[in-house]
């Protein structure tokens, strides 16, 4: 299905991707192949980290969490988007930016259709429509308003 408008929520582990027009939505979802799972890693009252292992092993940064980008995830929702002119991506965490950062190295073509990406905890799939509706009419009316360029 080509349509207009996509939001894609994303995270580490999945994303959503929407598309949608007046009538209709197709959803789908794209599962990370990455089985990266952070172990222990708790701040003690002596201010120590512990449990993160290092950066040399390439799995975690010194201060916890993943240093490293699921480029091939990220390139699999990039072509679940081919065709879509207008896209709103959501999500918890970094991986939005980082999705964003990908396409703007990888899939210039999503990354031009990319009008923002902003903040989403953890909706229902129902909920991102109608919130990206809500968004795209809004970004409309602004586009085709001379005084708001």
């Amino acid at each position: 299905m080509t349509t207009y408008h996509a939001v894609v929520w994303i995270d580490r582990r999945e994303a959503h991707v929407l598309m949608f027009d007046r009538d209709h939505v197709e959803a789908s979802r794209i599962a990370s192949r990455s089985h990266h799972v952070a172990t222990g890693g708790h701040v003690g009252s002596h201010g120590l980290k512990h449990g993160r292992g290092d950066s040399s092993s390439g799995h975690h940064a010194p201060s916890g969490g993943h240093d490293q980008a699921d480029e091939a995830f990220y390139h699999s929702v990039a072509q679940a988007l081919t065709g879509v002119r207008e896209i709103l991506v959501t999500g918890p965490a970094q991986a939005k930016n980082e999705f964003r950062a990908h396409c703007a190295r990888h899939d210039k073509a999503i990354d031009q259709a990319i009008v923002d990406v902003v903040a989403c905890d953890h909706p229902s799939d129902a909920q991102l429509v109608a919130m990206a509706r809500q968004y795209f009419l809004k970004y409309d009316q602004r586009a085709a308003d001379p005084s708001q360029r």
